[in-house]
């Protein structure tokens, strides 16, 4: 197509394959945008395109509409994401409806013979790691390898205490439920996969509440906001769906390692200063009860290991 539409918060760029599309920095774009920066969305990564009457007066939106399964930030938000912050929408004035429509039609025309089908494979590219955010209970970081999670003595439970800070191998996980901080009991939870390499059993149906589980984090009030905590967990989504071939094509043998065991694998020498400040608050709950004198020992020698 080679033209371009400019709307509210973004521009539309339209090549012979894809769609580029540029977020304004503004005061008042959604901070998602910010972060996203731009985004190249390739025409097979479409199912459709509607045009509709905007929710201000006096605008029109465009909208893409992307296959299920062919985006992995729109696969991690699961329907949580407020319209107002859906990167594929294009808000503009009504005077270029006629022009929306012609883009519209011109869109729909590049569509391909399986746009009504579940991609097979992510087409649109996620933010890339090292990426972090802070939760409520925790600061969590992915280098494309590796999601770590490292509990604030402020925040974190008893239980993830006990537990130590954790560090899954995108290789150990069979998916993730991101939940979003603007509703109730936000948190984003890792899905683990069995000893033996297959998706984890259902189980009872009970799930452990997510300030409970040490392979989740939770959020909260400022914690894990939209903008951090989506495209982190889109960045992990796509690492873990490129290497499900990989995990396919694996023969009979040790399974995946254990999460303890992970922990010191591929991640950089800790500070001396934190593993002593992590000591002390150790020391400190062990003071106050939550620790047994075998718990304590334990965790302090795991994080000696680390120096």
């Amino acid at each position: 197509m080679g033209d371009v539409l400019a709307g509210i918060h973004s521009t539309w760029e339209f090549d012979t394959d894809s769609v580029l599309i540029r977020f304004e920095r503004g005061i008042r774009t959604p901070k998602l945008f910010h972060v996203l920066a731009e985004r190249r969305i390739p025409y097979e990564a479409l199912s459709t395109v509607e045009l509709a009457p905007g929710g201000k007066r006096g605008t029109v939106v465009l909208r893409m509409v992307p296959r299920e399964g062919a985006d992995p930030l729109l696969e991690a938000a699961d329907g949580q994401l407020k319209e107002a912050s859906d990167p594929y929408r294009l808000v503009l004035p009504a005077e270029r409806e006629l022009l929306a429509d012609y883009y519209a039609t011109e869109l729909r025309s590049a569509l391909g013979p399986e746009a009504a089908e579940p991609a097979e494979r992510h087409l649109v590219e996620a933010p890339a790691p090292p990426l972090n955010f802070k939760a409520y209970d925790g600061k969590a970081s992915f280098d494309g390898k590796a999601v770590t999670f490292r509990w604030f003595w402020t925040g974190a439970s008893s239980a993830k205490w006990r537990a130590g800070d954790q560090s899954f191998n995108v290789d150990e996980l069979e998916g993730l439920e991101w939940r979003s901080p603007e509703v109730f009991n936000g948190h984003l939870r890792l899905r683990r996969r069995s000893s033996d390499g297959s998706p984890a059993p259902g189980g009872d149906g009970v799930e452990t509440a997510a300030d409970q589980d040490p392979a989740a984090v939770v959020f909260g009030l400022g914690y894990g906001l939209v903008y951090e905590s989506l495209p982190f967990a889109a960045s992990v989504l796509a690492a873990l769906r490129a290497a499900e071939p990989a995990m396919a094509l694996e023969t009979a043998g040790p399974g995946p390692h254990h999460h303890r065991a992970a922990r010191t694998e591929g991640m950089e020498r800790a500070d001396p200063a934190d593993i002593a400040e992590r000591i002390r608050h150790l020391g400190e709950l062990h003071e106050a009860g939550l620790l047994t004198d075998d718990e304590f020992s334990a965790k302090k020698a795991d994080l000696l290991a680390e120096l």
